[in-house]
């Protein structure tokens, strides 16, 4: 997969997503981050207004944070659509 472009990665996410889930459904975001309180605030900020419930915890020596957000996506493309904006945040890794 790591030469796979991002457009053939969405692509098989999507038919993943369809394939594995009824829609609407609650989605679990998983995020790790380093820990820089602007970064963290950015993804609180994608989030906003969609009734997400997230979750930070900071790894042992306080370096990363993990980011949990679970939110009720209505469909495949809008999971597609907030791991997209997600990813412009310098440093996410997304699992």
């Amino acid at each position: 997969m790591e030469n796979e472009s991002p457009e053939e990665f969405y692509k098989h996410l999507r038919k993943q997503l369809e394939e594995t889930s009824t829609w609407p459904t609650n989605y679990l975001y998983k995020f790790i981050v380093k820990t820089d309180p602007d970064k963290i605030k950015n993804i609180h900020e994608i989030f906003d207004n969609t009734g997400a419930v997230i979750q930070l915890k900071k790894s042992k020596n306080g370096k990363y944070t993990s980011v949990s957000i679970t939110v009720d996506m209505k469909n495949p493309d809008a999971v597609i659509q907030k791991y997209q904006e997600v990813g412009k945040v310098e440093g996410v890794i997304s699992l």
